[in-house]
C-alpha cells in the first residue's frame, strides 16, 4: 500500500513492535461503511450510496475477510464452558471492540463473517445488525449490541449468581425514535456491569473507577467511532488506496475489480462528507482525530499504563478496538506521528497478544 513508506515507519521513529511485517488483515476501507452504515453497538444509520458501495464496500470486504479470518474454535473450551460464535464484519469498529474484549479475556470463539449485502448468515435473527454473539453456557443465548455483549459477558465472568440468560435479560432493548423519525432500539444501561455490592467493591474499589470506565466506553461509541469514516475516506486518493487493498485481497475478476475499486471509492468519499457534516467535524478531519486520541491519552495520564491501571479495563479495550480498524492506512500512520497515542497503543497490542498466546 501507498502508506508503507510513510515517515513513522522509518527506523528512527518505529518501535521494535513495528519492525515486524505489518499485519494485513484489517482492510479498513470498509470499516467506516460497516460501522456507520450497518453495524450495531454504537448507533449510526444505514448509509448505502447505491450499488457503488454495495459492490465496492460490501462484497470486497466479504471476499477479502472470509478467507483471512483467524478462527477461535469454541470446541477447544472445556466441556460445560462458555461456547461463543461471533457474527461480524471484520473491519467494523464495534465488532473489533468485541474481539478485543474476548481475546484479552482468553475466551475462544468461532467467527462467522457476514456478507454486508445479503446478510444471509444472520437470517435467523430479527436483529439485523452486527455484532451478534451467540453464547451457550448450558442453553443458547443471543446477545446484540457490542457494549451489551461486553457488559453481559464481563458480568457473567465475574458473577456466577445468575445464568447468562438471566444476565442478558437485565439489558432490555428500548424503542426510541431518532430525529429523522426512524424507530431504533437502544440499551440505556449497556455500560453497567450487573454486580452485587461485594462484587462491585472488588472490581471497582472506589466509585470513581466505575464512573470513569463507563464515561469513556460511551465516548468511544458516541464520538471516537464516528471519526473513522471521514478519516479513512478523507480524500479520493485515500479512499482509492483503501479499496485497492480490498480488491486485491478479494481476488476479484478484472471487470469486478475495476468497478469495486473505483465506484466503491467514489461512493464512500462522498459518504464520508455527509458524515463529516452530520457530526460537525472540522474541515481537516484529521484534527478531530488527533484531538480525540490526545484527549484519551490525557485521561489515561502519565502514571498509569492503562486507564485500568496495570491492566486494561473495558474502556481501554473499547478505544483500542475502535482505533485498530484503521491499521495499515494513512489515517492510522498520521495518528501515530501527530499524537501521543503510540506508547499506549503499543502496550495494548502487546497485552492482547500475550493473552491470545496464553489460550
Amino acid at each position: 500500500m501507498a502508506v508503507a513508506g510513510r515517515a513513522w515507519r522509518a527506523a528512527a521513529l518505529l518501535p521494535p513492535w513495528r519492525l515486524r511485517a505489518p499485519r494485513r488483515d484489517y482492510g479498513a476501507a470498509a470499516a467506516a461503511a460497516a460501522a456507520a452504515a450497518a453495524a450495531g453497538g454504537g448507533g449510526g444509520g444505514r448509509l448505502l450510496l447505491g450499488a457503488a458501495f454495495a459492490l465496492g464496500g460490501g462484497a470486497g470486504l466479504y471476499l477479502a475477510a472470509r478467507h483471512r479470518l483467524r478462527e477461535h474454535s469454541a470446541a477447544e473450551l472445556p466441556a460445560g464452558s462458555l461456547q461463543l460464535t461471533l457474527y461480524q464484519y471484520k473491519t467494523c469498529p464495534f465488532c473489533s471492540k468485541v474481539r478485543a474484549f474476548l481475546d484479552y479475556h482468553g475466551l475462544p470463539y468461532e467467527i462467522v463473517e457476514v456478507n454486508p449485502i445479503m446478510r444471509k448468515e444472520i437470517k435467523f435473527s430479527s436483529y439485523r445488525k452486527v455484532p451478534i454473539l451467540l453464547a451457550n453456557a448450558g442453553s443458547p443465548v443471543q446477545l446484540n449490541d457490542s457494549s451489551v455483549i461486553i457488559s453481559a459477558i464481563k458480568t457473567y465472568l465475574i458473577s456466577k449468581r445468575n445464568s447468562l440468560e438471566e444476565i442478558v435479560s437485565f439489558y432490555p432493548p428500548m424503542k426510541t425514535v431518532t430525529d429523522q423519525g426512524k424507530e431504533v432500539f437502544e440499551y440505556g444501561n449497556k455500560y453497567w456491569l450487573m454486580l452485587d455490592e461485594k462484587e462491585t467493591k472488588r472490581i471497582y474499589p472506589v466509585k470513581e473507577v466505575r464512573v470513569e470506565e463507563m464515561k469513556w466506553r460511551k465516548w468511544a461509541d458516541d464520538w471516537l467511532v464516528h471519526l473513522i469514516s471521514p478519516n479513512v475516506y478523507r480524500t479520493p486518493r485515500e479512499a482509492l488506496a483503501s479499496f485497492d487493498y480490498i480488491v486485491r485481497e478479494g481476488k476479484f475478476g478484472t471487470v469486478e475489480g475495476f468497478f469495486a475499486k473505483y465506484m466503491g471509492a467514489f461512493a464512500m468519499f462522498f459518504v464520508s462528507k455527509r458524515l463529516k457534516k452530520r457530526h460537525h467535524l472540522q474541515d481537516n478531519v484529521r484534527e478531530d482525530l488527533y484531538e480525540a486520541v490526545n484527549e484519551w491519552v490525557k485521561a489515561v495520564g502519565k502514571h498509569r499504563l492503562f486507564m485500568g491501571g496495570n491492566q486494561p479495563n473495558l474502556a481501554d479495550l473499547a478505544v483500542y478496538g475502535v482505533l485498530r480498524v484503521m491499521e495499515g492506512l494513512e489515517a492510522f500512520d498520521d495518528m501515530m506521528v501527530h499524537t501521543k497515542i503510540q506508547p499506549w497503543y503499543q502496550r495494548m497490542e502487546e497485552v492482547i497478544q500475550n493473552a491470545e498466546a496464553a489460550v
